[in-house]
């Protein structure tokens, strides 16, 4: 081994799931854009293929953990950490850096017993801010806690979500924010993203997101709440960009409210940020996040946003200054902010442009990148 290449920090990182929500970006960000004469980069992840196809463009190693799901399983869970001891045993990382809440126990525990000098998980969100019983509340709590502990350092993704943790005992020292961080994107314009997207919706006013068919991204509030004004504003489509297990139960409540031709499930689409911009109004009324990627895209669009009041939405978006914040579930006070946006022009204008100033300032790609590096040095 050379000596530029014996100066090299190894970095393996792991994350639960190969697909591409905002963890599997974070984590494709920072292995991607870490100074290769610094940094040996390579990510470990259960099931999808997304985050695989991704970073090998970027050729970025990758290795699969056949028995990760993101399911409960316990003989799965007994399989898949030993598969993970092995992988740290054979890639001897001088980094293991853990990414969601399964990887974040498992990688923690193996961690420590196959002695890897530092330990950084980030959290990008707490599950027990799920709707959950209580007594699962008060378990998944626990072992939230016992993960902080075994790893050196745990990033929190938004002071919301260090706030939370930070009041368990022996942690405070452990926990540091850093908020996530954009690059600027090349948008398509309005109507050629509409035309490679969806030709064949032909109405003028796009009010959309792109989620996660989850559960936890409410996309059943926004359609109850679009189902209140849809007559009122007959050139109004709702289109949503995105894919998951809740696409048969949000079909049924489309067809339950008449809004077949009215409400449009495009699926996974590819870089979809690109095509924000067929956008009018950007949504994301989520019942739980931790610092979502979806609105700071839409402000680097410059569209206007209307979210939930939760996890560290409200960090980047301030009520009636840069977009519109309504109280998860409150259906009809969605429907009202949206009603207020599709009829005033110039606040939409403006509520976009102090988004788009507010990202460009706070939320840099640079600084998160930078920060991480401090941990990692």
């Amino acid at each position: 081994m050379s000596d530029k290449e014996s100066k090299r920090r190894k970095i393996l990182y792991m994350i639960t799931k190969g697909n591409f929500g905002g963890a599997q970006r974070y984590v494709f960000d920072l292995a991607s854009n870490l100074p290769s004469d610094k940094f040996d980069v390579v990510v470990a992840f259960g099931e999808g293929e997304t985050l695989a196809e991704k970073l090998k463009d970027r050729n970025v190693r990758t290795i699969g953990i056949p028995s990760l799901r993101r399911d409960i399983n316990l003989g799965k869970e007994i399989l898949a950490f030993f598969q993970i001891i092995k992988i740290i045993k054979d890639e001897k990382p001088d980094i293991l850096h853990l990414n969601s809440s399964k990887i974040g126990g498992l990688g923690a525990l193996a961690g420590r017993i196959t002695g890897v000098k530092k330990i950084i998980f980030t959290g990008h969100g707490w599950a027990f801010n799920e709707e959950r019983g209580g007594l699962s509340k008060i378990i998944i709590t626990i072992l939230h806690w016992v993960t902080i502990l075994l790893c050196h350092k745990t990033i929190t993704v938004s002071k919301k979500l260090e706030a939370q943790i930070g009041k368990f005992p022996f942690v405070k020292n452990k926990i540091i924010q850093i908020y996530n961080g954009i690059e600027e994107i090349k948008f398509l314009g309005k109507e050629e993203a509409r035309r490679r997207i969806a030709p064949n919706i032909k109405f003028p006013f796009w009010i959309g997101t792109i989620s996660e068919l989850h559960k936890n991204k409410g996309l059943d509030f926004m359609i109850e709440a679009f189902s209140k004004i849809c007559a009122e504003f007959p050139n109004t489509v709702f289109v949503v960009i995105g894919e998951g297990e809740e696409r048969e139960n949000i079909q049924k409540l489309i067809k339950k409210h008449n809004l077949e031709n009215r409400v449009f499930l495009l699926g996974f689409i590819k870089n979809a940020a690109q095509y924000i911009k067929m956008f009018d109004i950007f949504s994301l009324t989520s019942r739980t996040e931790a610092f979502p990627y979806a609105p700071l895209e839409a402000g680097m669009a410059r569209l206007p946003v209307i979210a939930s009041w939760a996890g560290g939405i409200p960090e980047m978006i301030s009520n009636t200054e840069n977009g519109l914040l309504v109280r998860v579930g409150e259906t009809s006070e969605l429907s009202l902010s949206l009603s207020r946006l599709i009829l005033d022009n110039k606040l939409r204008e403006n509520l976009g442009e102090n988004l788009s100033q507010t990202v460009r300032k706070m939320f840099s790609f640079t600084k998160m990148i930078e920060n991480t590096k401090v941990l990692y040095e």
